[in-house]
């Protein structure tokens, strides 16, 4: 594990996949990260590149060749990643196209991420580099879990998601065999703000945002007050998510979704996608900060 540590907060990262693994107060020791449990779900925070969930039949085609690639793509647990720079406040790890990686996606590319430690604030950004004399297509996305509830004396349910504006959205359901995406929605936040949270709540997986109009959630607790917020202003959609009956809630700002069930698997139709043009750089980031209070 790397570190990254101020007055207020530490961080560590696993630089396989380059995963932001734990968020600790300094002072108080109060850990903010799921622990990633395997008998549960053993991720923490993957990076999901270069496709967010997953594609029909795991395969999609690009000039007239198919290609496999697994859900979320083969950024998360990837032991390629390389730590690239490393200051008193930063840590940039760096993904590089291969042979191995070229059989699954047939784009060179550049894939940077780094964590910047400011204060109480976690800063993550991206950065895509299209290493082809052709364009480039690609998604993004963040999954990090936070622990539900951060102290010992609450429950999950004392918990709840707030957004910045008052929404009205509803989710787009996901098939329970595939994975995909459906055709089917739900409303979800009815002229609202909170997002109530409870172990049936992710029943049938995750909760998928396209609409949104805020651009910062806070995961905040009845008792103790706010307790951290996202902001996500380069990210269109949002995931939020957890397994069933499990302590820690994923909120996950995402550039780009899952297939449709009616996709036809060509890679530049997918939903969402993102084209990057020959040479270009694509750079997006997100913030975490973790409510003052609790760190002093």
């Amino acid at each position: 594990m790397l570190s990254l540590k101020n007055n207020l907060l530490k961080i560590k990262v696993n630089p396989v996949g380059a995963e932001l693994s734990r968020i600790t107060s300094t002072n108080h020791r109060t850990e903010f990260m799921w622990n990633g449990n395997p008998d549960v779900w053993n991720g923490i925070a993957p990076i999901l590149f270069p496709i967010v969930g997953g594609l029909k039949d795991d395969t999609f085609f690009h000039n007239g060749k198919s290609y496999k690639l697994p859900r979320h793509g083969f950024a998360r647990r990837n032991a390629s990643m390389q730590l690239h720079e490393q200051t008193k406040d930063k840590l940039t790890f760096k993904l590089v196209s291969d042979e191995a990686l070229l059989k699954q996606y047939p784009f060179q590319f550049e894939f940077y991420t780094s964590y910047e430690l400011t204060e109480n604030t976690i800063i993550v950004s991206h950065e895509v580099k299209n290493a082809n004399a052709k364009d480039m297509y690609f998604s993004l996305g963040a999954h990090p879990a936070f622990k539900c509830p951060v102290f010992a004396d609450e429950n999950y349910s004392d918990y709840y998601l707030e957004f910045e504006t008052e929404e009205h959205s509803a989710t787009h359901l996901l098939d329970s065999n595939s994975g995909l995406q459906n055709n089917q929605t739900e409303l979800i936040l009815n002229h609202t703000n909170k997002l109530p949270l409870h172990y049936q709540l992710f029943d049938r997986d995750a909760l998928i945002f396209k609409d949104l109009k805020s651009k910062k959630i806070t995961l905040s607790s009845k008792n103790k007050g706010a307790i951290l917020s996202m902001s996500y202003e380069d990210f269109p959609y949002l995931g939020i998510w957890a397994k069933p009956n499990a302590d820690y809630v994923c909120i996950e700002p995402w550039l780009g979704v899952a297939d449709n069930i009616n996709s036809n698997q060509r890679l530049k139709d997918k939903e969402a996608i993102l084209k990057l043009a020959p040479n270009e750089v694509f750079k997006a980031s997100y913030t975490i900060s973790i409510e003052h209070s609790l760190l002093v």
